[in-house]
This record gives C-alpha cells, sequence and structure tokens, in this order.
C-alpha cells in the first residue's frame, strides 16, 4: 500500500475583534475566551489519533492552540514563520469598511485581482503560496506514513486546501475556514492529495 501522510490542517480559534470583518494579517492578535475553548473542544477529535509531530504559525492566536493540542497528544509544536497568515501591509488591523472608505480604488483594485494585487508593505497570494508550500511539502516528505498536526491561518490554510485539489488561488474565498475549522488531508507518495474533510 502507497504510503500517505495525513496532515490535520487547523484554523486558530476565535480572536479579539472577530464580531468585525478586519484584516489582521501578522499583527499578533489575542484569542478570546471562547477561541481557547474551541480549542479545547477539539481534542476529542483526535480520539484514537496517534499524531508524529505538530507544525504553527509562530502568532500567537495560533501557538497557543498548538501547544494546548500538541501537549494533550504528546508532541511538542514546531513554529514556522511561513506559516503566518497573509500580511496586509498598510491594511493590517484595519476593518473592511475603513478600507473601503479609506482606499476605495485600492480595495477595488484588489477585488478585480485578488491573486496578484498587493497592499502596500505587503504580500499578494503569490508569495503567500510561494512561502506556504515549500513547508508544507517537506512537512509531507519528512513524515510519509504519518499523522501530522498543522495549526495555521484562514488565507494559509485555503492556500494549502486550494493546492490539494488542483484548484487556482483566484478560488480563495471559495472555500470556507471558521475559526478551529477542521481540515484533513492526505498526501501520497506520487505527489497527489485527497481533501478528506474541510471545515468540520
Amino acid at each position: 500500500m502507497t504510503a500517505k501522510t495525513r496532515i490535520y490542517l487547523i484554523r486558530h480559534g476565535e480572536v479579539v475583534g472577530a464580531g468585525t470583518r478586519r484584516y489582521n494579517g501578522h499583527a499578533d492578535v489575542a484569542l478570546t475566551p471562547h477561541g481557547m475553548a474551541q480549542y479545547e473542544m477539539l481534542k476529542e477529535r483526535f480520539a484514537g489519533i496517534e499524531i508524529s509531530a505538530c507544525y504553527t504559525s509562530d502568532l500567537t492566536r495560533c501557538v497557543m492552540g498548538a501547544e494546548l493540542l500538541g501537549s494533550h497528544l504528546g508532541v511538542k509544536p514546531v513554529k514556522h514563520r511561513e506559516l503566518r497568515e497573509l500580511n496586509v501591509g498598510i491594511w493590517e488591523g484595519k476593518t473592511w469598511n475603513e478600507l473601503m472608505e479609506k482606499y476605495p480604488t485600492e480595495w477595488q483594485a484588489r477585488l478585480n485581482d485578488i491573486v496578484n494585487y498587493r497592499v502596500p508593505e505587503g504580500e499578494n497570494l503569490v508569495d503567500v503560496n510561494n512561502r506556504v508550500m515549500p513547508v508544507v511539502s517537506d512537512i509531507v516528505a519528512r513524515h510519509r506514513g504519518e499523522n501530522v498536526l498543522v495549526v495555521a491561518h484562514g488565507g494559509v490554510n485555503r492556500i494549502i486546501l486550494l493546492n490539494a485539489i488542483g484548484a487556482p488561488l483566484s478560488a480563495l474565498f471559495n472555500v470556507e475556514q471558521s475559526y478551529c475549522g477542521f481540515n484533513v488531508i492526505d498526501y501520497y507518495e506520487d505527489g497527489k492529495a485527497v481533501v478528506k474533510l474541510l471545515n468540520g
């Protein structure tokens, strides 16, 4: 049987300010108490599953969950700066309403070309894809035949999932990622990937 790597891909829990649409990006926003409770509830999803390793974005909203789940599963999280969310440059921390009001032309430009538009001092989706996917490929190669936990962000997870199903980056918002959304992806030695569970 072909050896596969199974990645349990988790989005971080609810963060402060979650009730308002905003771009947090690389800003190190805190989890809410509900966000931590969401991580706690994920523990039961791993009943009977042996996890060999845990990798996480180095931002607090991911690290806290990775440490909580890692402790439960007996693995120590490895932090990767490359797994951070999209850097939205001068837009970081601002709400969507603020951006539409202050940067209407730029806002529309991004809507018109979500893949290639780069906010000043920030990244575009190609940049994120090019820093995230080599890390994922390395994890898959390093853990053949094993189960691995990865804790990251909504945008990052969407990119990983789109790559797995062979969809273009332009389909970013065709994939939902709720707070503490739970995804399962199997990667095979021939390079194929199968999404077994999406945003569960």
